[in-house]
């Protein structure tokens, strides 16, 4: 050091040329992504990889081994004067057995935003902390909260780019923002839809039957709940892969609310009871 100090000309400068020559470390290069495929997302090493994974699913195919992709669960979600009331099952299913009852469908997106989980749990899970993350920098980038509309297009631009590779989900985004409550379907092809009520899943057109005949855009907050939690009962009464327990959700206003998680259990005997009162 002492050496090095010794060839600077100007003494004045002995501070700054240490400095001068180190070199910063760096920068790791930022993910620019919003409405784009995630660079780092990987393929499995082959031309095609939605072929691929055919080989080894198809009853058909040769291979040995066999990977069997059954889905099943209930989630839905509807709009109503009060806001957007969302309810799912939490039964987690690998072919006949039951993987787990306790699985958390929901993603709390934001606190202005909620997307629920249908089809293959990795992607539904992935893809939806993947838009967490792009609202969170459109917030940053804007000053301002994203849209529910906007949430769901970027969602729905995204996997757009990996159609036809194997990815299996169906997603509702709900939410409220500057023109109220909002309630889109987004799913792994690209589709994406607005309405009014959504159910999707294996038990979906159980659900379907209750909501129809009990829906109304006046209903008030205690019926509207109760609707989504018969609705999401009945569905896990008449199928085998939905279970486990009713997570209750209310969008309003001031953002969501989880209003209760329930075991479908007891409850079978509570609309018994109701069923022989009347």
């Amino acid at each position: 050091k002492m050496e090095y100090y010794k060839t600077v000309s100007n003494p004045a400068r002995i501070l700054e040329a240490p400095v001068a020559r180190m070199r910063p470390a760096p920068k790791e290069p930022v993910e620019e992504m919003e409405d784009g495929p995630a660079r780092n997302f990987q393929f499995f090493p082959v031309a095609d990889p939605a072929s691929h994974l055919t080989s080894y699913t198809d009853e058909n195919s040769d291979r040995e081994v066999k990977i069997k992709l059954a889905h099943g669960t209930t989630t839905l979600a509807f709009k109503f004067q009060h806001g957007v009331v969302i309810a799912v099952d939490s039964r987690a299913t690998a072919g006949s057995y039951i993987a787990s009852q306790t699985v958390k469908k929901v993603i709390e997106i934001n606190p202005y935003l909620l997307g629920t989980m249908a089809g293959g749990a990795a992607d539904c899970s992935y893809w939806e902390r993947v838009l967490a993350k792009e609202c969170r920098l459109h917030e940053l980038r804007n000053k301002e909260r994203i849209s529910v509309a906007a949430a769901s297009k970027i969602l729905s631009n995204i996997v757009y780019h990996y159609r036809g590779t194997g990815l299996s989900m169906g997603t509702m985004i709900c939410g409220w923002d500057k023109k109220g409550p909002g309630l889109y379907y987004v799913d792994s092809d690209g589709t994406r839809m607005e309405n009014h009520m959504f159910s999707v899943g294996s038990g979906s057109t159980y659900a379907y039957g209750v909501m129809d005949q009990g829906y109304s855009y006046d209903l008030s907050v205690p019926e509207a709940l109760e609707l989504g939690r018969r609705a999401i009962f009945h569905a896990t009464h008449r199928d085998a892969y939905s279970g486990g327990t009713i997570n209750l959700y209310h969008m309003r206003q001031t953002g969501w609310v989880k209003i209760s998680a329930t075991d479908v259990g007891p409850l079978y005997y509570e609309y018994e009871a109701q069923k022989l009162a009347e």
